[in-house]
């Protein structure tokens, strides 16, 4: 998970310094970050990499929002909320793709990676 994390991390930060919001960097971080968790993880530890995708985005995007400041400081819940869930929104397909992704290699990988069954020779 720090893989994927760290990676998304990297792209909000260099996202929110350079547009003062969330764009195509931190996108493409996310995306990769998620893809390269789900290969070199042990086939034992595939389940986490598998469904992390949209908690990833969520935690990566609130945070992002927060530490910007480009939330309202009026208007209370109600607004940061708004303020959060816009760029959750409008990150939704690459979030559905990624997850479809990690989740298609994560299948494979438990199909092609299968543990071999021991022989008992009678």
């Amino acid at each position: 998970m720090s893989c994927a994390l760290g990676l998304t991390a990297i792209g909000a930060f260099a996202d929110i310094e350079r547009l003062n919001r969330l764009g195509v960097v931190f996108q493409a971080c996310y995306f990769l970050g998620c893809l390269l968790a789900v290969v070199i993880v042990q086939r034992k530890g595939l389940f986490g990499p598998m469904v992390q995708p949209p908690l990833i985005l969520a935690v990566a995007v609130a945070g992002a929002v927060l530490a910007a400041d480009s939330h309202p400081t009026g208007g209370g819940m109600i607004a940061t909320a708004l303020a959060v869930g816009t760029p959750l929104i409008s990150d939704f397909p690459v979030m559905a793709i990624t997850t479809g992704l990690t989740l298609t290699i994560g299948i494979l990988r438990l199909i092609i990676q299968r543990r071999p069954t021991p022989r008992h020779d009678l």
